[in-house]
């Protein structure tokens, strides 16, 4: 299933900035209200200290740390009503939907620093609502070991960062389907056909038949085991409008945990290094990319920072740096041309 074809832009539209010539705007958000596990809190604060700042400024990058929002505390309560910490979690997404919607109006490229994946909610929101306004196609890649297609009805913890993906096809409490209001003329804020999930490994048996109903495009591992990371990230990414919004939420434990331990949902079997640099590398050959997430790092269960430091390194290749030493092929050659006019 692919985007719908997109509307074109009105003729008073303001030109839409290739990815590559936008200031980037870094966001942290300090929490780990919808996890279960404490410590993802710590994440940007453990990015930053991995350098992701001067690993983007090297490669002429101009970024603008606008520093961390603040918000509710963990109140490390049981569920209510099959949810935990509801009321804090809709009050962080929807500062998150503020800042993040204050970076797209300046025309900026926001990189949500998390925190945990509940966030996405408000983030995509966001997004969501700037393209609709501005009649652009969304794409979104969701990298991660989990669906996160989860409901209250479905899952007996309760914690919310399993949920967002959920959330955001119209699943879920009003407070959090509806964010800032929801979208323009109704609806929730995606719809299936917008929606890639990669990485997919851990999936609770009632939130798989949750998907299938729904209908996501899901290239979970056995997909990429058996067709391989370039013609996963071919299909994920095929039929992308020259104007279209690729937003990635780049969950930390989309990841091997061999390679990146700093997690608090580990599952074994995900892609190893190679496999996570090309998916980025064609990311960034796309030249579609225009809002990042970087969510559910673990600091406490890390050793010596390592995954934070592999997390940057990525995210390089998300903008650019390439392990490509020999002449490209056409097809990629023109697309990395495309990503720099």
């Amino acid at each position: 299933m692919h985007a719908n074809a997109p509307s074109p832009h009105p003729a008073t539209a303001d030109p839409i900035p290739r990815p590559a010539h936008r200031p980037i705007a870094l966001i942290g958000a300090p929490t780990d209200i919808g996890a279960g596990v404490r410590g993802a809190s710590m994440g940007p604060e453990a990015l930053r200290v991995a350098g992701l700042q001067a690993a983007l400024q090297g490669h002429g990058l101009q970024l603008l740390d606008r520093g961390n929002l603040s918000g509710p505390a963990n109140p490390w309560q049981a569920p209510v009503q099959g949810y935990r910490h509801l009321p804090e979690v809709v009050q962080w997404n929807q500062r998150v939907f503020d800042a993040v919607s204050a970076e797209l109006r300046l025309g900026h490229l926001p990189i949500l620093l998390g925190g945990d994946h509940c966030l996405g909610l408000g983030s995509i929101s966001a997004v969501a609502r700037h393209c609709a306004a501005r009649g652009q196609p969304l794409r979104v890649l969701w990298l991660d070991a989990h669906a996160d297609f989860n409901t209250s009805a479905l899952t007996p913890s309760g914690n919310l960062h399993g949920m967002p993906m959920a959330c955001l096809c119209g699943l879920g409490p009003g407070p959090l389907t509806q964010l800032a209001g929801g979208m323009p003329g109704g609806g929730p804020a995606l719809r299936a056909q917008q929606i890639r999930l990669i990485g997919v490994r851990s999936v609770d048996p009632g939130e798989k038949r949750l998907v299938h109903e729904q209908g996501l495009e899901v290239f979970d591992m056995r997909y990429i085991d058996e067709a391989g990371m370039r013609q996963t990230m071919q299909q994920a990414l095929v039929g992308l409008d020259a104007d279209c919004h690729l937003h990635v939420s780049f969950d930390v434990d989309f990841l091997d945990p061999d390679i990146a331990p700093g997690v608090g949902t580990p599952v074994p079997g995900g892609p190893g290094y190679r496999e996570a640099q090309l998916c980025m590398e064609m990311i960034a050959d796309s030249g579609r990319l225009a809002s990042l997430d970087i969510v559910e790092l673990n600091p406490a269960l890390d050793l010596r920072n390592r995954t934070a430091l592999l997390a940057v390194d990525l995210v390089e290749s998300l903008f650019g740096k390439s392990t490509l030493m020999r002449v490209p092929p056409p097809e990629i050659g023109t697309a990395l041309v495309a990503a720099r006019i």
